[in-house]
């Protein structure tokens, strides 16, 4: 694949073609732009047949394998495995071929690794970040992610951190217990909007106000929440006060599987973004001047920052190509 400032570009191989069709070849020539003449008449001969189309980038991927390990012996080495639960070298040795080709054939099928595998029976019980497909709804309002992330406290006066000049061990504040806060938040699947708020608990009654208003936040801009995502916290479970939430609102509820936080990935990473951008950016003076500039980092988060998963657009201009109203 070329990159962006290559001189032979789809663009770049138009002029080309251009110019030798002009009759201009001399001054392709002197430029340089292709170094043997061939590849010159590859893209003119590639022009010709198929238009446009033909000078676009072409996988380099060959087009057939004429060495790969035959199906028989891939089949064999798959078996084998499955009965013996042992590695590349051991497999070889009883097949009569290269570990290197056993270990290819066990990657090619996904064959889970054997540390990931219980030692008797054979059955995968360790998880794995490895997902089958990544996925995004294809409109907002699809999909809600919630999730709690758990911050400690700040004392009055931002405690030792706030003070370069003192340390943990002998700052006064270094081991006042001033507890936790537990921010809920909320993202979007497809557009990435994301809503927050700081609370003192994550009891069922509080997370389902949470929902109340998050739901009522995306409703706001327009967006209606069909489903929401968590994971298998108690609150969430079994709390009855977040299922009438969700059931008055018609929205379903999914869970996560057990131990795969990656499943609620989307959230997982605003709660990175969030602790990164907003709760430890810089020493707070107090717990209430952090929770204070929340608001003004979401609307930062929404309205302003690209988002490299949504190929550097803002979440807003997912929701409304930047023609809606953002509160």
């Amino acid at each position: 694949m070329s990159h962006a400032n290559a001189r032979l570009t789809p663009t770049g191989r138009l002029i080309m073609v251009q110019r030798i069709q002009s009759g201009r070849r001399s001054l392709m020539w002197q430029r340089r732009w292709v170094s043997p003449a061939r590849r010159a008449w590859r893209w003119w001969r590639r022009f010709r047949e198929l238009g446009l189309a033909g000078l676009a980038d072409r996988s380099s991927v060959a087009r057939s394998h004429p060495a790969r390990t035959g199906p028989c012996v891939e089949a064999r080495v798959r078996i084998m495995r499955h009965l013996t639960r042992r590695g590349p070298v051991f497999i070889a040795g009883k097949l009569g071929i290269h570990a290197s080709t056993v270990g290819r054939v066990l990657r090619r099928h996904q064959m889970p690794l054997l540390r990931e595998l219980d030692p008797v029976t054979g059955i995968v019980i360790r998880a794995t970040r490895r997902s089958a497909r990544r996925y995004e709804h294809d409109h907002p309002g699809s999909l809600i992610h919630i999730d709690v992330k758990k911050l400690g406290r700040i004392p009055d006066g931002g405690g030792w951190r706030a003070d370069p000049s003192q340390s943990a061990a002998v700052h006064r504040t270094s081991h006042r217990k001033v507890g936790y806060d537990f921010v809920h938040a909320a993202i979007d699947d497809h557009s990435r909007v994301a809503y927050a708020e700081v609370h003192s608990d994550e009891k069922g009654d509080t997370c389902a106000a949470f929902a109340r208003r998050a739901i009522a936040f995306f409703a706001d801009l327009g967006v209606r929440v069909e489903r929401i995502i968590t994971d298998n916290a108690f609150a969430y479970r079994h709390a009855r006060a977040f299922h009438a939430a969700l059931a008055d609102n018609q929205v379903t509820q999914k869970f996560i599987k057990p131990h795969c936080p990656w499943t609620n990935g989307k959230v997982e990473r605003l709660n990175r973004t969030l602790a990164a951008e907003w709760a430890y950016a810089h020493p707070f003076t107090s717990n209430a001047e952090r929770a204070a500039a929340l608001p003004t980092w979401l609307n930062h988060y929404n309205l302003d920052r690209a988002h490299l998963g949504i190929g550097g657009h803002t979440p807003i201009d997912r929701i409304n190509n930047g023609r809606g109203q953002y509160t």
